[in-house]
C-alpha cells in the first residue's frame, strides 16, 4: 500500500515528526528557562542581611504594636468569649 501525500509532498510520517521537534525544542526551551531561574535563585542568597533586618523590623513592630494595644484587646477579645458563651464576670 503507497502511503498518501500531502499537497506539499510531505508524508504523514514527516508531519508527525515536526510535530515530535516542535515539542522536543519547546521542552528544551522551558529547560532553559527553569536553569536560568535556578541560576537566578542561586544569586540571591546574598541578600541575607536584608532579609533579617525585615524580620528584625517586623518582630519590632509587633512588641510595639502588642504593648501599646494588649490590653485594650484583651478586653475586646473577653468580650467577644463572654457573648459567644453567655458567661459574664
Amino acid at each position: 500500500m503507497r502511503r498518501r501525500s500531502s499537497i506539499d509532498g510531505m508524508t504523514p510520517m514527516s508531519g508527525m515528526m515536526r510535530v515530535t521537534t516542535a515539542i522536543l525544542e519547546r521542552i528544551a526551551e522551558v529547560l532553559g528557562l527553569v536553569r536560568t531561574a535556578a541560576a537566578g535563585a542561586r544569586d540571591d542568597r546574598g541578600d541575607v542581611p536584608g532579609w533579617v533586618l525585615i524580620t528584625l523590623m517586623t518582630a519590632g513592630l509587633v512588641v510595639l504594636i502588642w504593648a501599646l494595644a494588649g490590653p485594650a484587646l484583651t478586653q475586646v477579645f473577653e468580650q467577644a468569649m463572654d457573648s459567644v458563651t453567655g458567661i459574664s464576670p
